[in-house]
Formats: structure tokens, C-alpha cells, sequence
């Protein structure tokens, strides 16, 4: 008998019917003699509509008011899913975030796990129960119910399993697995049956949007093996069947097949391009322009640093595209006038594409074909930056599709 861990996003909890079939599906793995938590989300666009009733009362609402509200979505969809459960002659039992309890730090909005008491879950799996725990929540220290932003249940069921030393965890979504690119933007786009963490964590980091890449984080710390599969299929396929299907992250050193030289290629639309000009070439420089844009929270992606001209240079770096505003402004206020830059510009209108693969390690040549793919589709590079199994460029948002197709194509990544 293994523990297992589901998980199934809003959009497999979207109905009534849809939680009916993910009931008979967990009901199938329990009659199989495992053990069995269930992590679900929020039904689909419950969050949005929550946030939109606070919205329309404040333009500011606190934050910790709206974890409150943000919160309740997913205990309604615990208690449906073990009601669904109780229906069909299974003994289940939902808990929120706080009654595990999943204790969290107090970044409202954005908190991050700090350790899972395993300890109720655990007797109610030995006394033969479904446990449902909501996912995306926990709690501080203080009592307070805390969100891990959007995208969180991935993260909590990741974690969730790796507290209670699940055999493996299931990530249960809309779509059939990981595939070479996102499939709306090449058709003929191929579904991986295994992934590495480090590849799944690059693809992620992208804009893959498969799963949040702090899940993806804790499955690589914890070695927790995690499977994406499709929610959407017959409930009552074969065990044997469902168990295989989809991706599977693994760990590199598991397989003995060298991987091939790119795996994937990632994009992402949400991005945001700002210049800081003619600023002191000096040490500290960097600190001074990338320190107020940390302590408001935001994030920093691709950073170039140009030549130093006269003792001058220019420092660009990108921003999420929902950041842009508060990014400029944020500049304007605390580092135009205290380190002398003439001006900060800045590009809303851009796009990351980046190739991913573990066999970039072991292969040369890998940049010079992207770079020649895209100058063959006249499409100019604004940004780079590399990893060991990454190249990501920064492109104008108009040929982000175009420049996703030619490099599926230029790699041989199209199904065979």
C-alpha cells in the first residue's frame, strides 16, 4: 500500500459533474489499497470573482484581508469534494490550511511554507479516511490564514507530499502533461513522458505554465517524484493505465538514456524591458538601482550591464510586464536623482524565448543555431542570458510566436 498525493487544479473541480468524477477517480485509487490525500484549487474563476468583490470596494484592499477572502475558495471546494467522497460510501474528511496546520511565514498574498505537522493527517489515513487539505493556504504564526499566491496549490501539494513521504505525487490538470512548447503555439508540439526537475524548473521559470515553479522547487529539494497528467480522461480508465500516463519528473541520474540536446522551448508573454541611462560606472551602482525595485517587491529577471563610456553606462534589466508601472515609477522617485542617470526608458511591449535542455551540457553550438534561427525570420535580439541549460533571449512581443515555431523546428523537437 503507497501514500499518494493528488492534486487537481479549478478547472477539474469547475462543476458539480467534474467533482463527482474526480471523487469516483480518488475512489479508485483508495479501492487499490493506497492511501490517499487529495490537495484541490479552487473551483475555476472562483478566485477572480472573490478578488473582484474587494476590488470593487477598495482599490487598495489590505493584504491580509484579502487572503481572507482569497481563502474561502478553496474550503469550499474541500468540503464539496468530501462530500462528493461521502456520496459514493467513502470515508473522507476535509481540512482547511490552519487545521493540518500548514504553518507559513507572513508574507500575505506571497507567504512560503515553513514546515507541515503530519501528525492528524496521518491517523486519519491509518483509520482508513481520504484526507482533502486545501491547497494555495496555511497559517502564521500569529493565526492568521496566509495565501502562497497564484498557483500555490501546486506548491502546497508538493509539500504536503513530501511531509508525509508520499510514494509520488499527482498533479492532476486540463491538459495531458509537458509538452516540447505550449501546443496553441505549435501544433504538432510533442508530450514529454519524462522531464527532468532541473529542465521542469527552467520551463517554469520561462513561463511554461504547467505547474508553479515553487512546486517544482520543492519536488527537486525533497526528491519527491511528480507526475502531470490529465484530470479530463475516463475516471474509471485502468489504474495500471492512468499510473503511466502523462509526464514524469524525474531526477537526471535516474535514466540511462542521454537526453536529447534541447528538451523544450519556453516563452514568456509577460514581460517588461527598463533602461536606467548614463549612470556611474562605480561598485554599489547595480545595488543602488536593483535595491528599491527588491524592497517593493518586485521581481528582476534578465540584467545587461554595458560598457563603461567616460565612466558612464547604461544598466537594463526586465521586470514582470504587471510590474512595469510600479517599477518605473519606483525608479523615478529613489534612483534618477540620487545616482545622476539622465533618463529611465523603458519597453512593455517584449517577449522571453529561451531553449531549454540537460543535454545542452554536453553539445556546443547550441546558441550560434538559435541566434541564426532567428536572424533567418529577421528577428533582432534585444536581451541574452544562459545557464548551463538555458538561453533565453528577449525579443519584440510581435514575433514571440513566430521565433517559438522556427526554433520547435530548427531543434527537431515536432512530433514524430
Amino acid at each position: 500500500m503507497a501514500l499518494i498525493v493528488h492534486k487537481y487544479g479549478g478547472t477539474s473541480m469547475g462543476s458539480v459533474e467534474r467533482i463527482r468524477n474526480v471523487a469516483k477517480r480518488v475512489a479508485k485509487w483508495h479501492d487499490a489499497g493506497h492511501q490517499i490525500v487529495v490537495v484541490p484549487s479552487a473551483m475555476s474563476g472562483e478566485t477572480n470573482r472573490l478578488l473582484g468583490l474587494a476590488k470593487e470596494l477598495s482599490a487598495d484592499p489590505t493584504p491580509r484581508e484579502l487572503d481572507m477572502i482569497a481563502a474561502t475558495g478553496e474550503q469550499v471546494s474541500v468540503g464539496l469534494l468530501a462530500i462528493a467522497l461521502q456520496a459514493i460510501g467513502k470515508d473522507a474528511v476535509s481540512y482547511a490550511g490552519w487545521q493540518v496546520p500548514i504553518k507559513t511565514d507572513s508574507a500575505y498574498t506571497k507567504a512560503r511554507i515553513s514546515s507541515i505537522d503530519d501528525k492528524k493527517v496521518k491517523a486519519d489515513l491509518d483509520a482508513g479516511r481520504i484526507v482533502v487539505i486545501t491547497g494555495f493556504q496555511g497559517v502564521d504564526d500569529l493565526g492568521n490564514i496566509t495565501t502562497l499566491g497564484r498557483g500555490g496549490s501546486d506548491t502546497s501539494a508538493v509539500a504536503v507530499a513530501a511531509a508525509l513521504q508520499a510514494q509520488e505525487c499527482l498533479i492532476y490538470t486540463d491538459v495531458d502533461g509537458v509538452y516540447t512548447t505550449d501546443p496553441r503555439v505549435v501544433t504538432d508540439a510533442r508530450r514529454l513522458k519524462t522531464i527532468t526537475f532541473e529542465e521542469m524548473l527552467e520551463m517554469a521559470s520561462l513561463g511554461s505554465k504547467v505547474l508553479q515553479i515553487r512546486s517544482v522547487e520543492f519536488a527537486g529539494n525533497y526528491r519527491m517524484p511528480t507526475r502531470v497528467l490529465s484530470s479530463l480522461t475516463d475516471p474509471l480508465m485502468p489504474l495500471e493505465e492512468e499510473a503511466a500516463s502523462g509526464t514524469l519528473i524525474s531526477f537526471e541520474e535516474d535514466t540511462n538514456m542521454e537526453q536529447a540536446t534541447v528538451t523544450g522551448i519556453a516563452f514568456n508573454r509577460d514581460e517588461a524591458k527598463i533602461t536606467v541611462l548614463c549612470v556611474p560606472d562605480r561598485p554599489g551602482i547595480a545595488y543602488q538601482i536593483l535595491g528599491p525595485v527588491a524592497d517593493a517587491n518586485i521581481e528582476v529577471d534578465m540584467i545587461i550591464q554595458n560598457q563603461s563610456v567616460e565612466g558612464k553606462t547604461d544598466f537594463t534589466f526586465t521586470v514582470p510586464r504587471a510590474d512595469y508601472n510600479k517599477a518605473m515609477q519606483v525608479l523615478q522617485e529613489s534612483v534618477r536623482e540620487h545616482i545622476g542617470a539622465t533618463n529611465i526608458v523603458g519597453d512593455s511591449k517584449v517577449s522571453k524565448v529561451s531553449v531549454v535542455g540537460v543535454g545542452m551540457r554536453s553539445h556546443v553550438g547550441i546558441a550560434s543555431q538559435m541566434f541564426r534561427t532567428l536572424s533567418e525570420e529577421g528577428i533582432n535580439i534585444q536581451m541574452i542570458s544562459t545557464s548551463e541549460i538555458k538561453i533565453s533571449v528577449l525579443i519584440d512581443e510581435k514575433y514571440m510566436e513566430l521565433a517559438v515555431r522556427a526554433l520547435h523546428k530548427a531543434f527537431g523537437l515536432e512530433s514524430a
